[in-house]
């Protein structure tokens, strides 16, 4: 999870000045959380505490406002029903990566991916992205070739995956839904040698760039591990309780072994 909040916070500053280049200071100058790690600590600690996912997420946007909620989430966390409103956008993906290693088995971290999404995100495009970056989690943790997530994750979801980010860079924008993020997020990681590189990749593509790292993220985490350094810059961009709620993360995926 922590690898996804890096990713977002690494991001955060070129959302709306995208870059086409990996060369830039990991943590640069202003960088900062958005509602991507928002989001994501809210899906965790919704399933620690086995709640409600969208009383949680609602909970969380109203707790931390201003954090670059898009336009009908932040209608939605105002608002005082609780029904979804159709979405399919990333913000199903970007939020996910605690699920992959909390569930007990593939079949709960899908459903878990189901249900995270549809709290608000239920379109069936919004799902199937929260679910394809929950599954290639899971497959990375089994231990599974990128490669072969690649094929699997591009069969199940429909997803071109064969491209390589040198050739999605130059014609890549901004894009807010799930079809037009999760499969380049995907790819920044499958492609990249270590999870700095896949970070850089992600950002490279000049999108949605707090979204893309973050997704990005999640799953070179999965794959390459988390570098201490960038762990520890992570945490320090939190506020206490955020810290306090990813420690009880991996304390919990600790005693799951």
């Amino acid at each position: 999870m922590l690898g996804a909040i890096a990713g977002d916070i690494i991001g955060s500053i070129y959302e709306f000045s995208p870059i086409k280049t990996k060369d830039f200071p990991l943590f640069g100058e202003g960088t900062t959380f958005t509602d991507d790690t928002v989001c994501t600590v809210a899906v965790a600690d919704c399933i620690l505490r086995e709640g409600d996912f969208a009383t949680f997420l609602k909970d969380y946007g109203r707790r931390y406002p201003d954090r670059g909620y898009g336009g009908w989430f932040a209608h939605w966390v105002a608002s005082d029903g609780l029904a979804p409103y159709g979405s399919f956008g990333n913000g199903s993906a970007m939020r996910v990566s605690p699920v992959a290693w909390l569930a007990r088995d593939e079949a709960e971290a899908l459903d878990l991916a189901r249900r995270s999404s549809a709290a608000s995100h239920d379109h069936a495009r919004g799902i199937a992205g929260a679910q394809a970056t929950t599954l290639a989690m899971w497959r990375a943790r089994e231990g599974v070739p990128p490669e072969a997530i690649r094929s699997e994750i591009a069969a199940r979801f429909d997803y071109d995956l064969d491209r390589r980010v040198d050739a999605i860079r130059p014609t890549y924008g901004f894009d807010e839904t799930c079809d037009g993020t999760v499969p380049e997020a995907l790819i920044c990681a499958l492609e990249a040698d270590d999870y700095e590189d896949a970070v850089r990749n992600a950002v490279s593509l000049g999108g949605d760039a707090d979204t893309l790292a973050c997704i990005t993220g999640g799953l070179a985490e999965a794959l390459y591990g988390l570098p201490e350094d960038v762990a520890a810059q992570a945490r320090g961009h939190l506020d206490p309780e955020l810290q306090r709620q990813v420690a009880r993360f991996y304390a919990a995926t600790t005693k799951k072994g």
